[in-house]
């Protein structure tokens, strides 16, 4: 069998399905409160369109696959691709990244078609920030997303923090302890700038050996740990004695390109062979024929880059920027 291994000897085996740009939240690392304009559902690749897609990257090797929005869960019936995920030939992980919000309705369904696992995004948890930083939502329905999830057996479950200096860099604390009250896998993440290339985005920057410093200075003993199934690019450490984990992902400081395995699909229908890079691939013209689809694959290999160039935005490299978006007609595809 074919694999996907790009001029850098990067082996990729993971792919993250992108369902819809639509949020219910409007968190203030991601988007405006107000004037956002989404896709028109028309738009949006089918779910018959993304399994034609997930069938010739299953076919070249693809093993893991990421469900992600936008928020996925407002998509109705997102069980059916999950199902059909999870029947293709060699799948061996499927799943889903969540603000939480309507988790507890779906969690159920969801496993029975196949989600194996969840990642739940958690910035804070005080329902006055919560309100601050997401700037709508109920703090307690994530919650109820998470009690839904472990009932459901969508294990482990992964909190995604993502850590902003000023805003909730004291909550610190407050996650480590839940990584030793409770069997959850707390996960902090630095902010990417991700549309955010300004001087604001660094004003909020804050690196992760933030978090070891305060787990030595609230005297906790720390221990390496392999983490849970599915821990990608995250360093994981448990503090002795707790029910969870904590980990540390740091795509800026300390970045992890080297290693990278993953691809993404828009919700529009485009291959990214990088989060962070310029190039897209549409898979719209490959649509019915497999040996086209797995070329499409292919390229995407040829044109990914080494690695990303968001620590030269953080420390102030303008000529490093480069746009987010260049079309396949843009690069002779």
């Amino acid at each position: 069998m074919p694999e996907l291994n790009d001029r850098f000897g990067r082996k990729h085996t993971y792919l993250r399905i992108s369902v819809t740009d639509r949020c219910n939240l409007r968190c203030l690392y991601c988007m405006p409160e107000e004037g956002m304009v989404f896709m028109e559902q028309d738009k949006l690749l089918s779910y018959s369109d993304i399994l034609e897609v997930a069938a010739s990257a299953a076919n070249l090797g693809i093993r893991k696959f990421r469900i992600t929005g936008g928020e996925p869960l407002v998509r109705p019936g997102l069980e059916e691709l999950v199902a059909g995920l999870s029947a293709l030939p060699g799948v061996e992980d499927i799943s889903l990244t969540t603000n939480g919000l309507l988790l507890a309705s779906q969690a159920a369904k969801l496993k029975q078609a196949g989600l194996r696992r969840v990642n739940i995004s958690l910035d804070t948890m005080d329902a006055t920030r919560f309100k601050f930083i997401a700037r709508r939502g109920d703090l307690n329905k994530v919650w109820e997303g998470v009690e839904a999830a472990a009932e459901a057996g969508l294990t482990p479950i992964k909190l995604n923090c993502v850590l902003l200096k000023g805003v909730n860099e004291d909550e610190i604390g407050r996650f480590l302890k839940l990584s030793i009250e409770q069997p959850l896998h707390i996960r902090f993440i630095e902010y990417m700038p991700i549309g955010h290339d300004d001087a604001g985005w660094r004003d909020h920057y804050l690196p992760l050996n933030r978090v070891l410093e305060e787990a030595a200075r609230l005297g906790y003993e720390l221990m390496q740990d392999e983490g849970p199934r599915g821990s990608g690019p995250s360093e994981n450490w448990r503090i002795k004695g707790g029910a969870g984990t904590f980990g540390l992902i740091h795509p800026i400081s300390e970045h992890f390109c080297k290693n990278c395995n993953r691809l993404r699909l828009t919700a529009d229908g485009h291959i990214k062979p990088c989060l962070y890079w310029v190039d897209e691939l549409n898979v719209r013209p490959a649509l019915g024929s497999p040996a086209a689809m797995e070329q499409l694959f292919f390229k995407a290999m040829d044109i990914k880059p080494e690695n990303h160039e968001m620590a030269a935005l953080l420390a102030g490299d303008k000529q490093s920027h480069v746009p987010t978006v260049r079309r396949m007609s843009q690069i002779g595809g």
